[in-house]
């Protein structure tokens, strides 16, 4: 779904000619959708298949037997180090085959019909080079770029025989990991976040140019193939959108929003495939942990509960103060079987309402509810007021033209829905879907008079670190997309935490953070300058769930008419909470 935000130039440049370099025509998964993103494009076209060609050595005979390949195995004393690794490998991504973006894929259909350069490399270990004549003929095709999905360790001339040279993913944060396995280390190093960078090749491994980078939250545990779906799902439209904007903007744009270079930071100077000896650091103490968890009868099944709590505040004290205490939060009880989140605030004929996301355990399912709040922060019963039959949640309540509006989020109906209260706050009529796709947590606002939509792009589902803004010349026109978006590719600011709160001529933005877990915790963001084509913004500060000794995450804020209002999560065993 990003990608195709992607497809259309509106520029009349000559469209841009890409190659691409492979060992066979059998990719990974994720290397397909790349390559569809492109022949689906306006301004691209595949125009030179360099396909790697270098002899393969000699297998050994087999040994007689039916263990014979694993004697081979034993054999080889280089192989023998990594046996663990292979086999716990092999056994994850059975666990996780469905999902997995290097399973192989035949892409003859793309690529088979197109000109071809086979190519024998020059190999030296782990590094290859173009001979002169694979060079003079690579030459002659007078590529834009070279997306690299073959070869090993490329050096030498090749790196400079596209205009703009040859580009590259490293599945992992080139400030942390150099070397691979991809996006292994960060999960037995327990790192919340597990990074992607496309970058053009230097003849320095992993210190290319970084065109395009993003940070995911890591799948922390014990499966190093489920740490691959988000960060490489989430990271294939770095290739259409870089290839759009040089098509677009041209290669000097490309260069100016290219990310500084940055120390090296990691443990190690290049990883590398784990021994048996360090497997067994990582597994040793952890598999049996788990295997106790599991067994043992007198475990209760915990789950994250949230709740919101509210207190009297003149100002927005915890988006302008970093050193403002939380004391003097109420809870809002909510009944057994349901819990409450996404908190916002309207005032409408004089009574104060709390919107909120009502969350059923039983049906797994959001729906909103609304409440009077009196001057004395007494919450009235609180009400159904918007119930479509599938999951809504965040609901962005707000005026325009003497009305209310509200924009819940229905990413289970893979839509962004525009409600307008008919009889409010207990009748709404849908008035528009605004977009089509699975969008979270969208906050609109009137800024200069031009609506603005902030929201977050989940792909694939689940994932948030694709931060979008739209923008319209009303409330219920065609969306627009912002000429700076993505306004952030990090999950730690990806995704809205509330409404955008006017105060002494500043607009403050609170965002989530979701690296360690979902909603840990709320960074409030100032924006700087806002444009039909400008956004900039900056940190202020964060809000941490600290007020509490159980609190695993805040993710919501809202303030209004000396009202503030939080929510929080915290561990509760199931039967403490289920009906």
């Amino acid at each position: 779904m990003i990608s195709t935000l992607y497809l259309h130039s509106r520029s009349d440049a000559k469209p841009l000619r890409i190659g691409v370099m492979i060992d066979d025509f059998v990719l990974a998964k994720f290397c397909r959708q790349i390559l569809t993103d492109i022949l689906a494009s306006d301004f691209a076209g595949l125009d030179l298949v360099i396909l790697n060609r270098q002899p393969e050595a000699p297998s050994p005979a087999p040994a007689p037997g039916k263990f014979s390949r694993y004697a081979r195995l034993l054999k080889d004393p280089g192989r023998r180090r990594l046996i663990l690794y292979h086999a716990f490998r092999k056994f994850d991504e059975r666990l996780h085959r469905d999902r997995n973006p290097l399973e192989p894929v035949d892409c003859r259909d793309l690529l088979e019909n197109r000109p071809r350069l086979e190519v024998v490399p020059i190999a030296k270990r782990f590094v290859h080079r173009f001979p002169p004549e694979a060079l003079a003929v690579l030459r002659s095709y007078d590529l834009d770029v070279i997306l690299r999905f073959g070869f090993n360790i490329l050096r030498g001339e090749v790196l400079s025989s596209a205009r703009h040279g040859i580009w590259s993913f490293h599945h992992g944060d080139n400030e942390y990991y150099r070397g691979g396995p991809a996006l292994f280390w960060e999960v037995v190093e327990d790192n919340p976040r597990s990074g992607v960078i496309l970058q053009v090749l230097t003849e320095k491994l992993d210190d290319g140019v970084v065109l395009s980078k993003s940070l995911f939250a890591t799948a922390r545990g014990l499966s190093p193939v489920s740490n691959l779906i988000f960060p490489y799902w989430g990271s294939t439209h770095f290739v259409i959108r870089k290839l759009h904007e040089l098509h677009e903007l041209g290669w000097d744009s490309v260069k100016r929003l290219a990310l500084p270079p940055a120390p090296y930071r990691g443990k190690t100077e290049i990883y590398r495939a784990p021994t048996n000896a360090q497997m067994l650091r990582w597994l040793a103490p952890r598999i049996p942990a788990k295997a106790v968890r599991r067994l043992n009868p007198l475990r209760a099944q915990r789950i994250y509960h949230w709740r919101i709590c509210m207190r009297n505040a003149a100002c927005p004290t915890l988006l302008t103060d970093c050193t403002h205490d939380k004391s003097g939060f109420a809870w809002i009880q909510c009944p057994s079987g349901h819990f409450y989140a996404d908190p916002f605030l309207i005032r409408h004929n004089g009574q104060l309402w709390l919107f909120f996301e009502d969350f059923l355990y039983g049906e797994q399912r959001g729906r909103i509810c609304c409440a009077p709040v009196a001057r004395d922060l007494f919450i009235g019963a609180p009400a159904v007021c918007l119930d479509a039959g599938y999951h809504l949640s965040y609901p962005a309540v707000f005026y325009h033209d003497g009305e209310v509006f509200m924009i819940p989020e229905s990413a289970e109906n893979q839509s962004v829905e525009l409600w307008r209260a008919t009889n409010f706050p207990f009748s709404w009529t849908l008035e528009k879907t605004l977009f089509r796709g699975s969008l979270v947590d969208t906050t609109p606002l009137l800024h200069q008079g031009r609506w603005y939509f902030f929201t977050t792009l989940c792909e694939p589902c689940g994932n948030a670190a694709f931060g979008a803004l739209f923008s319209s010349s009303s409330l219920t026109g065609e969306w627009t997309r912002h000429p700076k978006a993505p306004i952030s590719t990090d999950v730690r600011n990806a995704r809205c935490a509330g409404a955008i709160v006017p105060i002494h001529d500043r607009l403050l933005r609170p965002v989530q953070d979701c690296c360690e877990n979902y909603g840990r915790r709320i960074h409030v963001e100032e924006i700087l300058e806002l444009t039909p084509d400008s956004y900039e913004s900056r940190h202020i500060h964060s809000i941490e769930p600290d007020w509490e000794e159980d609190l695993a995450g805040v993710h919501t804020y809202a303030w209004l008419d000396g009202v503030e209002v939080l929510d929080a999560v915290s561990a509760r065993k199931l039967h403490e909470v289920a009906p």
